[in-house]
């Protein structure tokens, strides 16, 4: 039986099944049934850098940093190719519905610069990476446990956690956000089925501790948002170092300007706003928010901040997992 689930909240009459995958029961769109096993069987190369986070953890922001170190500070191709293309989405292709995707992209009557873009977001991140060459940089929002068996020993892996009340606001207005989606409830409703895992990548919790648990594993960089917020120099010397790739001072600076905010908010390359030329994006909405920690204060009452609190405190008890600042 099909679990009620936060898209039958969604203005454009979506119907999505869902699949629950694993002892965990991550949640997915049915697409999981299609690319997941080839996915799970795809071959690593050593010269991969793979990118794992639960959605909204500062996912896009880590992707630049990781790009640019491994591409000797390459700014100018930085801003002139998008992130998309530079960093794929492992599992793209089964993150929207197909036809709701085709009803809101006007490809006919659309420019060639929109028909290109249209490409892009429809295409398939599995095969776009399996015709690659090497070094592959890889996004993907699916837990180690659904990842090729060999990638630990293989391959570079980056895991990026953030406080999952931040995360929940972040996913609610991303999904309000984007037209392809549509969401029309409220942050209350949202968060029950967040709670509740069946929001897509979820439960949070499960895919986080699998990350945790592997944190020393010598191809493994575990880091949390908040760190990265409280001190992005630190963390850039952070990740140069797990990558193998010597920095300077002023290479170090100029990075982080880079990547401040304000800066981050204006690159074409990285903040999705080509989407808004495809009538994706709500008007009101950006991509790019706040760009720090601890909004989740302005969407919690009283009641929901005590229930999160329950939910991490049961999570938690039993492991040595602690959040900064939580």
């Amino acid at each position: 039986m099909r679990k009620p689930n936060f898209f039958y909240d969604f203005d454009i009459g979506l119907q999505i099944k869902y699949v629950q995958v694993g002892p965990e029961k991550y949640y997915f769109c049915e697409g999981y049934k299609r690319l997941g096993p080839k996915i799970y069987n795809m071959e690593i190369r050593s010269t991969d850098v793979f990118l794992v986070t639960v959605p909204k953890s500062g996912t896009t922001w880590t992707q630049e940093l990781i790009w640019l170190l491994k591409n000797d500070f390459d700014y100018n191709s930085a801003k002139a190719v998008p992130i998309t293309q530079r960093f794929p989405l492992l599992e793209q292709s089964m993150t929207h519905n197909s036809e709701t995707a085709r009803s809101h992209l006007n490809v006919d009557n659309g420019t060639e610069k929109q028909t290109q873009m249209t490409k892009i977001l429809s295409m398939c991140g599995f095969e776009v990476l399996q015709k690659a060459s090497s070094p592959r940089y890889i996004k993907t929002h699916l837990p180690l446990s659904l990842l090729p068996p060999e990638l630990l020993g293989t391959a570079k892996v980056v895991y990026v956690a953030r406080d999952p009340r931040d995360v929940a606001v972040s996913y609610y207005n991303h999904v309000r956000l984007m037209l392809t989606f549509g969401f029309q409830g409220d942050f209350k409703k949202f968060w029950h089925f967040f709670l509740n895992s069946l929001v897509s990548w979820t439960p949070y919790f499960s895919h986080v501790k699998e990350a945790w648990v592997m944190r020393n594993h010598p191809n493994v960089l575990f880091m949390f948002y908040e760190e990265l917020c409280k001190d992005l120099p630190s963390s850039v010397r952070r990740v140069a170092s797990f990558l193998d790739k010597p920095v300077t001072e002023e290479q170090v600076a100029r990075l982080c300007d880079h990547l401040s905010f304000d800066n981050f908010k204006k690159n074409q390359a990285v903040n999705y706003e080509n989407l808004r030329e495809l009538g994706l994006l709500r008007e009101g909405y950006s991509f790019m928010r706040k760009g720090k920690a601890g909004g989740w204060r302005d969407y919690f009452d009283e009641e929901l901040s005590a229930q999160a609190q329950r939910w991490i405190d049961d999570n938690l008890r039993g492991t040595d997992l602690r959040f900064p600042d939580l």
